[in-house]
């Protein structure tokens, strides 16, 4: 075996190569025996296609099709984060287009758009009987925040061309609505409305209507209070019984609708939900009246089973995959999007009757070589006031390399975004690129992360920018502590919320020696007042409210306190960001100029929250490698054009 620096390792992984071969798989859909997805194309700007493939076990002998125009890239902004951005009809698609936002038929009479020019529209829901989609609606009112409300469109039937129509208003005067659902007998519509403060991941009320041939019968009568309680993905069995995922208990479980009362179908400490950055997110679907078919766990391995609903008996598939998004169920077929450890994402086809399964699309065309991937480790550690933190633990390792003996590897501490999201242990081709270099890499489930269920994730109320850079920090501290990296060598990354966490840990802590934000916050009152309605009061359980609270909200900026912050960033930053635009990173990259402390700064033109085209993909993947080695003193072997390097 031969030594070799770490972090000088020579790998196959190229930057280039990963991000024009990744694919974005999502939203699979199963109609008259074909399976759909969306394809988010790196290669192509990030431009999203609609595909379809012959479903059943036979289907990876057939070629996929591209359903969608080549003109047409498939994406919402409502929300800005999107999804939800596409169905199967009747005869056809509905999709919206990114350019102009509208909504479009194709397949049906003719074709074209359905909706007028201006209103943004996601999370479609097409009736049974082929003659009403349903689907949530953000309204442009200049400087007041945009308008939300549920609608619903009416589909041209036989003979009919297609026309724009202004929708019909199904309801209003909530902040968002989401995931509406219509009974198998077209008579009752189900959906989740939320007010600000709350996410959806806080408080969400489930709301049951009456609907006919003429449309609402009444108004919208709420399920669930509304307090304290997130709701998740509601669903009617083929019998029409309301059925939904609710955190009622302290983790996301699945209820049901019985007369007047709800009652548990499964209750256990795992979660069956997750939260909702996007719409379209599905975690289970009905085999049969009797039965569902669901994916549930703890944050670091999803099981795929098949629950009885009387009796609350479990039967685990025991498929391969640590993930499972997207369920969808049609006759005796499902289909999923399922994730590995080691293995690319995979639009899956599952055959119900006699459990077989195929893989009918891959998310990567990189040939991998098995050796080469370093499988996560689960760790979990005590953090500060006795917290316990967990986290997924890359170490370097390779059949042909080792690091110079008496060495150990630096560390990169990657810290997700959200905050209210998760380390994910499945294969992240971006992991294994610094890994395969000899680079170790924590992903830091700090606290506030989904899947720990709801105590968990309430710990970081009120103390953003403390308990997650704490945990971040802890993580750090117990792999140098146990000698397995570098404690002169420890680097931290992240993007959004995660680059907010990484700026503040390099700001009120001095444990890193380097850093990357990736579209992070430097400024918390500059959140506040420029990012967009879904985020604009998440603050406000996550800081304090806003501006009551202002002078906390300084406190944990890490813009005014750039005296105490003495180690090099590098900077990465969309310019068309509306979520956390690039003043924030343009704010404190001058602040480093100011103090002298070197930097670097990347503005990506054309790229909005985290970056799509592969080209800017490689650039940020390569330029924060080539920082690093500039910092540890290591050899990259990449040169990032660039990537310019202030005050070295």
């Amino acid at each position: 075996m031969i030594e070799k620096a770490f972090g000088s390792w020579p790998s196959p992984l190229r930057a280039e190569a990963l991000a024009t071969a990744a694919l974005r798989f999502s939203q699979p859909r199963l109609s008259q025996g074909r399976v759909y997805w969306l394809e988010g194309r790196a290669s192509e700007g990030g431009r999203q296609v609609v595909m379809s493939r012959q479903g059943g076990l036979s289907a990876s002998t057939n070629e996929a099709e591209e359903c969608t125009p080549t003109s047409v890239n498939v994406r919402t902004r409502v929300h800005e984060y999107g999804g939800g951005d596409y169905t199967k009809i009747k005869g056809g698609l509905a999709y919206v287009n990114f350019s102009d936002q509208r909504l479009y038929l194709i397949g049906t009479e003719g074709g074209g758009p359905l909706s007028v020019e201006g209103p943004r529209y996601a999370d479609f829901y097409p009736s049974p009987d082929g003659r009403w989609l349903f689907a949530v609606e953000e309204v442009d009112r200049g400087v007041e925040e945009p308008e939300n409300r549920l609608v619903v469109f009416e589909l041209p039937q036989e003979g009919q061309s297609v026309q724009p129509q202004s929708p019909r208003v199904v309801a209003s005067g909530f902040d968002f609505y989401s995931s509406p659902v219509l009974s198998p007998e077209g008579d009752r519509l189900a959906f989740i409305a939320w007010r600000h403060p709350n996410m959806p991941w806080d408080a969400t009320t489930l709301f049951l209507m009456a609907w006919g041939k003429d449309g609402a019968g009444g108004e919208p009568q709420a399920v669930t209070s509304g307090m304290n309680e997130s709701v998740f993905q509601p669903r009617f069995s083929p019998g029409g019984v309301l059925t939904f995922v609710s955190d009622r208990s302290g983790w996301w479980n699945l209820y049901q609708l019985r007369g007047d009362s709800v009652r548990p179908v499964f209750l256990n400490p795992e979660e069956f939900g997750s939260a909702q950055w996007v719409f379209g997110l599905s975690r289970y679907d009905f085999i049969s009246e009797e039965e569902i078919l669901c994916a549930y766990g703890r944050s670091g391995g999803a099981r795929l089973a098949r629950l009885h609903i009387e009796s609350g008996a479990m039967r685990d598939l025991m498929l391969p995959y640590q993930d499972f998004s997207g369920i969808q169920i049609e006759g005796s077929w499902a289909c999923f999007v399922g994730s590995q450890f080691h293995r690319p994402s995979t639009i899956v086809v599952l055959d119900l009757a006699s459990g077989g399964f195929e893989e009918v699309a891959f998310s990567s065309t990189e040939t991998l070589d098995s050796g080469l991937i370093v499988a996560p480790e689960s760790i979990s550690f005590e953090s500060e006031n006795g917290r316990v933190a967990h986290a997924w633990f890359y170490e370097p390792s390779r059949t042909d390399l080792c690091g110079v003996k008496g060495e150990s590897p630096p560390l990169l501490v990657k810290s997700h975004g959200g905050p209210t999201s998760a380390a994910s242990p499945v294969l992240d081709l971006r992991t294994q690129y610094w890994v395969s270099r000899g680079i170790g890499v924590v992903d830091v489930d700090y606290g506030g992360s989904t899947g720990y269920g709801r105590a968990y994730r309430e710990s970081l109320k009120g103390q953003w920018g403390v308990v997650d850079v704490e945990d971040c920090v802890a993580a750090a501290l117990f792999l140098s502590q146990e000698g397995r990296v570098d404690h002169d060598r420890l680097a931290i990354s992240g993007g959004s919320a995660g680059g907010y966490t990484t700026l503040c840990a390099l700001t009120f802590h001095d444990v890193f020696k380097a850093g990357a934000s990736h579209y992070g916050i430097g400024d918390l009152e500059a959140l506040v007042r420029d990012t967009h309605k879904f985020e604009s009061r998440y603050t406000d359980g996550l800081v304090g409210p806003y501006p009551e609270a202002r002078e906390l909200y300084r406190s944990r900026s890490p813009l005014h306190y750039t005296e105490r912050l003495s180690c090099p960033v590098i900077f990465f930053q969309g310019l068309e960001d509306k979520i956390v635009p690039p003043i924030q990173a343009e704010a404190m990259v001058s602040a480093l100029a100011h103090q002298g402390i070197a930097h670097a700064y990347v503005p990506f033109e054309g790229e909005q929250h985290g970056f799509r085209r592969s080209e800017n993909i490689s650039a940020a993947l390569e330029g924060e490698l080539y920082f690093y080695s500039k910092i540890f003193g290591f050899e990259s072997g990449v040169q990032a054009e660039r990537v310019e390097i202030v005050n070295v």
